[in-house]
């Protein structure tokens, strides 16, 4: 008689629910309204990743600005500019990352981070945002992270971190692709005039880095279910 150490095989879900949450995702980024606040939380990461890269290089947030549409602008002073530009797109890429990371490995890393969420959005109100659109748009934000950890199961907490996190990652993919409108405007326009490096050289490499951590999540899905 032979004693089987082998762990049961992972169910349908849990082996694709990674694809199927990511498939929801591309899904809701076509509904006008519904993916609203998708892009809120993605160009809330956009701008933060502006305002920590100054921080971190002796610079400060002066103001940071969302808009009902989707865009947004993060002021700041001093700090180093390259890396506070580049950091942007680069950012959001990392927060999308990490959220869905975080909030694959355990249930109650998952609800700190949520609470981590509640406490940079109010801080955010507090001290970066100066007009009353900013504010609700960010307190609706905080909102829906104060609904996360007043779930009573924290396996769909979970779920809903893993999906801001995939939807977040694909507007990091698709988002640099809007600087090609010929208005010589944003980032990559910004990082060309600092380095002479064409923009379109930039932007690629904002997708290539979202596509990267986005294989890098479906190769770990892979092997943990392999």
């Amino acid at each position: 008689m032979t004693n089987s150490t082998a762990t049961p095989s992972a169910s349908f879900w849990q082996k694709y629910q990674l694809y199927f949450l990511l498939l929801a995702a591309v899904f809701i980024r076509q509904i006008p309204i519904v993916s609203i606040p998708l892009n809120w939380l993605e160009t809330y990461f956009h701008e933060i990743s502006h305002g920590i890269a100054a921080l971190v290089t002796g610079g400060e947030i002066m103001r940071i600005q969302l808009f009902p549409n989707g865009s947004g602008l993060c002021t700041t002073r001093g700090g180093l500019s390259f890396f506070i530009t580049f950091l942007g797109y680069a950012g959001a890429t990392l927060w999308g990352w990490l959220i869905f990371k975080i909030a694959n490995s355990h249930q109650r890393i998952a609800q700190g981070f949520s609470v981590f969420m509640i406490v940079l959005l109010l801080a955010s109100i507090a001290f970066w945002a100066r007009d009353l659109l900013t504010m609700i748009i960010i307190g609706c934000l905080a909102v829906l992270f104060v609904f996360l950890i007043k779930m009573r199961r924290l396996y769909y907490l979970q779920l809903l971190l893993k999906f801001f996190g995939l939807s977040i990652l694909l507007n990091s993919l698709f988002s640099p692709t809007y600087l090609f409108d010929g208005r010589d405007l944003g980032d990559g326009a910004a990082l060309a005039s600092m380095t002479m490096i064409p923009e379109m050289v930039w932007i690629a490499s904002w997708c290539l880095i979202a596509l990267v951590a986005l294989y890098s999540l479906i190769k770990n899905n892979q092997k943990s279910y392999a």
